[in-house]
């Protein structure tokens, strides 16, 4: 059976048109500050989901299934571009879209939001292209 990315797949819509409204708002709109801060629990979430995904992955690819489970986040990246699921190019922007995520836990500041909303458009797309690449896999390789 395929990996089902639809759930992600809608978070990263939901993504997106949080991202549409906010072109059409000024910043100073109360409108403006809820379609941002749901653009960065869009982000959050998807950064959960596509961490699951790629586990549920990389265990055919582990003679230890149980040790991927073990991974950090950005082991797991790490892993996902050793085993050609992502570019080095790719892993290095997954890894900066988490740390992005991480200073989000400390810092929700006004400085903060602005510097997540730049990354969310690459973001979108590597979201995408990974669930394709996902999606896409021999049915062996995510049983």
């Amino acid at each position: 059976m395929p990996l089902n990315v639809d759930p992600f797949l809608r978070t990263i819509t939901t993504l997106e048109q949080a991202l549409i409204a906010l072109q059409r708002l000024d910043n100073d709109d109360i409108l403006y500050d809820l379609y941002r801060n749901a653009a960065i629990k869009s982000l959050e979430l998807s950064l959960e989901a596509i961490g699951k995904l790629l586990r549920k992955t990389l265990k055919s690819y582990s003679g230890n299934p149980h040790a991927v489970d073990g991974l950090v986040f950005n082991d797991v990246l790490r892993m996902a571009g050793r085993h050609g699921l992502l570019d080095m190019d790719g892993v290095e922007r997954w890894l900066a879209y988490r740390a992005n995520r991480n200073t989000a836990a400390h810092d929700y500041g006004e400085g903060f939001a602005n510097q997540a909303l730049k990354l969310l458009p690459q973001f979108i797309n590597d979201a995408r292209e990974l669930a394709d690449t996902l999606k896409h896999l021999p049915n062996e390789q995510v049983d």
